[in-house]
């Protein structure tokens, strides 16, 4: 089954939209649990991500996707990640949750 990463990265901004979905889950469960596993584990500060970051695109390329479609995946991902950050704090740093 071939995977089309234009589907899996750009927004269609609808109220359904898949990336806006990922990104929820992502913010709201696998940072936190991310964090924690370090703490917990005495692990270096963002190892887990990075790691579990890398692991997780390995399997992509397992399952047959070029590195070149990842890496420029991933690239466009963090421009809007960078570009979500200066924007966060030209507005006064991200939103704060209740956690």
């Amino acid at each position: 089954m071939a995977i089309n990463l234009t589907e899996l990265t750009e927004h269609d901004f609808g109220d359904d939209c898949p990336i806006c979905r990922a990104q929820d889950v992502v913010q709201s469960a696998l940072l936190p649990a991310a964090s924690a596993w370090e703490s917990n584990s005495a692990l270096p500060r963002f190892s887990v991500a990075l790691h579990g970051a890398a692991e997780l695109l390995g399997v992509m390329l397992q399952d047959g996707m070029e590195r070149q479609d990842v890496d420029a995946a991933l690239s466009a991902l963090l421009d809007e990640i960078e570009q979500r950050i200066s924007e966060d704090q030209v507005m006064g740093g991200p939103p704060k949750g209740n956690a």
